[in-house]
């Protein structure tokens, strides 16, 4: 059985967690604006329908966590690709210390199978752009 008042912060911090309001929440998701007010007031209890379309929408959420808070978060897969600001910011950092300017891989044309050659290297941008570089 769900405790509907620890099921209530489970769903607001997940609300919280996509930086949703209540009702763009439950458009989402493909409820009535109503039904988001009356399960985070305590009015009614969620629906294993209710529950299955937060997991539809959101695959990433652990079911085990949002129906009895026990676990992460996130579904073991999810935890598994997570990746944090800081390393999204090592990623692209051109601040490196001397140890780590000597394990710096070879140049790309290095990256070519015997007998093979790059055609088309193509980089994304996170402004939706690209460019397309042609050999």
């Amino acid at each position: 059985m769900i405790n509907s008042e620890d099921f209530i912060k489970r769903l607001q911090k997940v609300i919280d967690y996509y930086n949703e309001s209540a009702s763009s929440f439950a458009e989402k998701i493909g409820v009535q604006r109503s039904s988001i007010s009356h399960i985070l007031s305590g009015r009614n209890k969620p629906s294993l329908d209710f529950i299955l379309k937060i997991l539809n929408t959101y695959p990433e959420i652990n079911l085990y966590w949002l129906f009895n808070g026990k676990g992460d978060f996130f579904s073991e897969a999810q935890n598994k690709s997570v990746i944090t600001e800081k390393q999204k910011e090592d990623l692209f950092s051109t601040n490196y210390n001397e140890q780590e300017k000597k394990t710096i891989s070879p140049p790309i044309q290095n990256f070519a199978e015997k007998g093979k050659t790059i055609e088309r290297i193509v980089i994304f941008y996170s402004d939706g752009t690209f460019k397309n570089f042609n050999n």
